[in-house]
């Protein structure tokens, strides 16, 4: 009997982390696909990764608008209220027989505990890490929602069992993101102009003496900081004299702060090597950061994809605090000085070697599989 599979995908990131497994599932003979796009998955001006989505021939079944504005600590918590109020109506309309859900985020814990009070057994994809904010805390209740939990790393299994979870539902398959990196390894030449494809504001500088890439996110447990931190890498960067391509950040608590610190900067020092983009699609952001002299601020993108590419990473504060890293990670406060510095540190020791730590590029099919295979079932056999 076929199995329905519903993934929710609900932001930028985690589309990126799944989209290989998405295909995967969508291919496999035993397997019903249910796509749910929701939060800032749906939102332009967190990229509207929506449409990436539908590029790549996926078709929502449904789409559920669940994010208050505001980015700050009480919307966040509201908008997994809203979560938790809106997904049980979706998994009471579609049945599925297992609903996925990806990483860390507040979208996901509202995933899991909807699905779980429904008695539809959950699959989660990235448990078992480690970092810094609330994201852990999300993580590891994620991990105490779900039944089966398809890991990246073998420490991220080790970590899973150790909490309680029957060894035989901790598969480690590796991180699905890897496969587009993998993909994109086989093929990095810039094949596109960044300016022409996605527009975005600031100058269109010339990329062929190198660039750098930013994409640095608010700490919900240090929100009020954002302002301040923002500025230091902004600062940091303008510093190293060479072209600037900055992504915007997630929906998060201190959102506003970091946005409003980017416009003001803007505004004030009237960059002309900075170039401000919303999102692109996940090959074409790798194959940009394939060619950047180095990635900087606190995206997981630097621990995971660039590891993998052999991308230098300036890593910023805490966020990613305790995620396991590879050779090409230099990690730093943050302090404008010290962000330079790494920049330049990373030029003088040349390009790292590629890093498997999170993958070899065919998990998405092995998650199809662990799906499609596994013994589903909303019992747990604890093991503490």
């Amino acid at each position: 009997m076929t199995r329905k599979v519903c993934v929710v995908v609900t932001a930028r990131p985690s589309y990126s982390r799944i989209r290989t497994a998405l295909q995967a599932i969508d291919r496999h003979a035993d397997l019903e696909l249910q796509l749910v796009v929701a939060a800032s998955a749906l939102l332009e001006r967190y990229g509207n990764a929506i449409e990436a989505i539908e590029r790549d021939g996926f078709t929502p079944v449904e789409r559920v608008y669940m994010v208050l504005d505001g980015e700050n600590l009480v919307t966040s918590a509201k908008s997994t209220g809203l979560g938790l109020l809106e997904m049980p109506t979706v998994f009471d309309k579609l049945k599925p027989d297992v609903v996925v859900t990806v990483a860390d985020r507040y979208e996901t814990l509202a995933t899991a505990v909807a699905a779980s009070y429904m008695n539809i057994p959950v699959a989660h994809v990235q448990g078992g890490e480690v970092t810094g904010s609330i994201d852990e805390k999300v993580r590891h209740a994620v991990t105490k929602l779900s039944n089966l939990h398809l890991v990246s790393t073998a420490q991220a299994r080790e970590r899973v069992i150790r909490l309680g979870e029957p060894p035989d539902t901790v598969v480690l398959t590796g991180c699905p993101s890897i496969d587009i990196a993998a993909e994109v390894a086989a093929r990095p030449a810039l094949d596109f102009d960044p300016f022409r494809k996605y527009g975005g504001v600031g100058a269109t500088a010339d990329l062929s003496g190198g660039y750098l890439v930013v994409m640095q996110h608010p700490v919900t447990t240090e929100y009020d900081e954002a302002r301040r931190q923002i500025d230091e890498t902004l600062y940091a960067v303008k510093d190293v004299g060479v072209p600037v391509l900055w992504f915007w950040p997630n929906v998060d608590a201190g959102s506003d702060g970091t946005s409003k610190g980017i416009r003001v900067f803007r505004e004030r020092e009237q960059p002309g090597r900075f170039h401000f983009f919303r999102n692109m699609f996940p090959e074409d952001f790798l194959r940009l950061l394939c060619g950047a002299s180095a990635i900087v601020g606190n995206s997981s993108v630097a621990i995971r994809e660039c590891s993998f590419l052999g991308v230098p990473a300036v890593n910023i504060g805490s966020r990613q605090t305790g995620r396991e890293r590879g050779r090409n990670v230099i990690d730093v406060e943050h302090d404008r000085g010290a962000i330079a510095e790494a920049i330049r540190e990373h030029g003088r020791r040349g390009r790292p070697a590629p890093d498997h730590l999170y993958g070899d590029g065919r998990a998405g099919a092995r998650v199809a599989e662990c799906l499609a295979t596994a013994a589903l079932t909303i019992e747990k056999r604890l093991t503490y």
